[in-house]
């Protein structure tokens, strides 16, 4: 059970849901959701059955390009769990940069700028994946939709519910879903330009923990080594 839900963890989790909710509902405006792994599972199978060859590995290839996100998540961060001082900011700088490149892309019509869309936000639900064994899942609703039934259940049994985790799970659906709202608002206006704003915000953040983390093991190693010569 959560005891304490540190700012850290509330601001990433609402951030990066907004984020994921905004390039997926520009995908999903263009019949092209890149974070909804099950939808387009089935969007995969319904092209397979009908013979759409050409529309099946399109959506194969985002994928894949999902799940090498994943991977390259897995082998830069290394752990599941949530903690502060891991390598989250190399991981957040790499997904900028996969939406800075797709948006070069998609404006010039390439299919390709999905893909990387999609890699973007396969790193990134793979990269905050538990925090005190809550899961979180940044780029969909579904495993929280399920957990929120469950608890309401519980309630309506009388049994005891974690509050805190739940008080998570919201505040990431909130950020989902004003993230979608965001950005199909700027799309309007901006079209795919309309990425580079969660781009440069992943950049920012990225950038920022960096330095943060850089900085905070700079100076604990000093206060160590004047420790030692004390």
């Amino acid at each position: 059970m959560i005891t304490r839900l540190p700012v850290w963890v509330i601001f990433g989790g609402i951030l990066l849901s907004f984020i994921a909710g905004y390039i997926n509902a520009i995908g999903i405006l263009h019949n092209h959701a890149v974070s909804h792994m099950t939808g387009l599972s089935s969007q995969l199978a319904i092209g397979i059955a009908q013979g759409d060859l050409v529309r099946a590995i399109h959506l194969a290839l985002v994928l894949i390009s999902f799940f090498v996100g994943c991977v390259i998540s897995g082998f830069l961060i290394q752990q599941s769990t949530l903690k502060l001082g891991r390598r989250y900011g190399v991981a957040l700088i790499f997904e900028s940069l996969c939406l800075f490149g797709a948006v070069s892309l998609l404006n010039r019509g390439r299919d390709s700028g999905y893909y990387l869309a999609a890699m973007a936000c396969g790193l990134q639900n793979a990269m905050a994946s538990t925090y005190s064994g809550a899961i979180i899942r940044t780029t969909h609703l579904t495993g929280f939709i399920n957990d929120f039934g469950i608890a309401i259940g519980h309630l309506l049994r009388g049994l005891p519910i974690d509050r805190l985790r739940f008080g998570l799970y919201g505040a990431v659906f909130i950020g989902f879903l004003s993230g979608g709202i965001t950005g199909i608002l700027i799309f309007q206006q901006l079209g795919f330009d309309a990425i580079y704003f969660p781009a440069t915000l992943l950049l920012v953040l990225g950038v920022v923990y960096f330095s943060y983390t850089h900085y905070n093991h700079y100076y604990l190693t000093k206060v160590e080594r004047q420790y030692r010569n004390s």
